[in-house]
């Protein structure tokens, strides 16, 4: 349930990261690029606490 849970984070964390990048701030790929990253590590940080939610 762990690795699912950080899977499907990981996942819209990085797909919300690069729409915004693209395009609500339409900054271009580098940008859409680090936001891609840095909302995969969010999404990968809230699945974990999901995960250990569940797991309660």
């Amino acid at each position: 349930m762990m690795r699912l849970c950080i899977f499907v984070g990981t996942m819209l964390g990085g797909y919300a990261g690069w729409a915004l990048g693209d395009t609500v701030l339409g900054a271009g790929f580098g940008w859409a690029f680090v936001l891609s990253g840095a909302g995969s590590m969010l999404g990968v940080y809230a699945g974990w606490k999901l995960a250990r939610k569940l797991a309660e």
